[in-house]
Parts: structure tokens; sequence; C-alpha cells
């Protein structure tokens, strides 16, 4: 489906389908998708919700993620996904932007764009990577308090609390945290960064009847494990937050290589996507078709009358 037309959209809020895919039985997977081109090739391999991280959008700016992107920028990217997708997103809203009232302008924001989730994390900034060591906290209390105030000025929108208490604090820190988020209002808890799987196991066995959120980043300290392992393990939804990205990346870094090495493209045309296939996915038969048929002449019929 290519969204063209007022009458192609989804009729209900983003958020409410979001809600949607989460009461499903099977775990939601959703796959991190950096701009509306990955967005759209995600929905044709048969996604049916997205993940917009924090990473992948400043690493796509050319910026470390450090919380140094701000509300608009992150918007920009949330509508570019939602529209080429037609998607319920959730976006990585790091620690909210500031305090609780920016928390709340954040929720109204990313609502405004599209999203349908959004998960705020318990670091102070500069915030890090939830891989990457060194991370300082929130108070627990601060915490709530935005999460709160998230849970306040949403319409729709889906607030999933993370906490990085684990590495600092333990699973027991982890867990009263994750305990006070949901008391405050949160939907959902991302427990980051666990190391093994019975970290995972112990976090959703004390969080019983709480949809967890797995995050799958790669380098990071998580092992592998797949969707249907973290569905064992007890978590409603997994994130694959930049791995799109770390392969566009990967093959852009190889291509401008070989123009440098070679002199031109001739060496890489195997490994692009053709003129067709690029097309296909974007709709551009499409959007001409519903262009013709608007510029379409209508030819006036009988003669006007004078006045």
């Amino acid at each position: 489906m290519i969204y063209l037309t007022a009458a192609d959209l989804p009729t209900k809020p983003a958020g409410e389908r979001f809600r949607e895919l989460l009461a499903r039985k099977q775990i939601l997977q959703l796959p991190g998708t950096q701009n509306g081109l990955a967005a759209r090739q995600a929905k044709n391999a048969g996604f049916e919700a997205l993940y917009l991280s924090g990473a992948a959008m400043t690493a796509s700016m050319g910026l470390p993620d450090l919380g140094v992107i701000t509300v608009d920028e992150v918007s920009f990217f949330v509508r570019q996904v939602t529209r080429a997708s037609g998607l319920p997103v959730l976006v990585d809203g790091d620690t909210g932007y500031g305090e609780a009232l920016n928390v709340m302008h954040m929720v109204r924001t990313f609502e405004d764009a599209g999203a349908g989730a959004v998960h705020l994390e318990d670091q102070l900034l500069p915030k890090k990577c939830g891989h990457l060591n060194d991370k300082k906290l929130a108070s627990a209390e601060d915490m709530a308090a935005k999460v709160a105030a998230a849970a306040k000025a949403r319409r729709h929108l889906v607030i999933i609390a993370r906490t990085d208490a684990a590495a600092s604090e333990g699973m027991d820190g982890a867990v009263a945290r994750a305990k006070l988020y949901m008391q405050a209002g949160a939907d959902a808890i991302f427990p980051e960064a666990l190391t093994t799987r019975e970290m995972f196991e112990e976090f959703a066995r004390r969080m019983q009847g709480t949809p967890l959120l797995a995050n799958m980043t790669e380098f990071g300290k998580t092992p592998f494990f797949t969707a249907s392992e973290f569905e064992q393990m007890g978590y409603k939804m997994v994130i694959w937050p930049v791995s799109a990205l770390r392969c566009a990346a990967k093959a852009q870094q190889e291509l401008f290589n070989a123009i440098r090495r070679d002199g031109g493209t001739q060496n890489m045309v195997e490994h692009m996507q053709t003129r067709a296939e690029l097309y296909a996915t974007i709709g551009y038969h499409e959007y001409e078709a519903l262009d013709a048929s608007i510029v379409t002449t209508v030819i006036p019929q009988g003669m006007p009358q004078k006045n």
C-alpha cells in the first residue's frame, strides 16, 4: 500500500494500532528504520510496526548518540518514517529532552508527527548508548515524575519506560525502578543492557504481567537471541535498533572506497538496487499514475452563456 490520498490512510491513531499489536499473543518485532526508504523496505518484508533509534538518527546525521539532537529534529524522522510506511512507530525519546514539562512537549510533538509509542530512559545527560560504561542515572523519583508527565500529556501514545539500572544497581534496583515507573503510568518496561539469558528470565519473572521490551543490538552486551527466544523468556517486544543503518553504512563505505580505487562504480553494480527495484519500493509508478489522473484534461461541455 502506497499512502497517496486521504482514503489510503489508517483511520485509527498510531497509538491505538500499536496497542492492538502489543495485545496479540506473539511477540512484536520492531526493526530499526532510520529513514523513509528503510521504512518502506521493512514494511515490504512484512513487518507491522517499526522502531526509530536515537543512535541511528544521530549517526545518519554524522553525530554521536549523546543526546545532542532536538525534539524537532527527531520529529522530522518520525514524519518521514510514518508517512512512508503508514505503520505505527516506536520512537526513542532519550531522556525526554529535559524535565517534566519538556517531556510533555515531546509527547505531544511526537503524537502530532504520527508516532505510536515512545520510550524514555532514566539516564542523566550527557546520556550514552545503553551498552556503554559509566552511565549516570537519574533518581528513580525524578524518572517516575517524567513518566507521569508523559502519561498525562498523551492522547493515545504508548509510554515505555527504559531503565539502565541493571549495570549499576543490580537486578533488585532495576526491578524496583521498573515497578515504580509502572505505578507512575508507564504501559511497558524496557530493561536495557541485560547480559545473560538468566537476567532476561529473572527480570520477566519478577515483572510478571508487565509488557517488556528487549533490545537485540549488535556489538553490545546482550548475546544474540531470536525473537522467538525472547518470547519464550517473557518479552512482548524486541527491537533491532541500528542493524539496518549498520548494513547500509558498511555498503556505502565499500562503494566510496571502490570509486576511489577504480575510478568509477563499474565493479559495484551487482551490489546495487536496480532502478526498477527502487521505483517499486518507493511506489514511483503509483505516484505517476495519480498525478496523471489529477491533471487529466477536462473538456468543457457546451458554451458559456453571457451574463
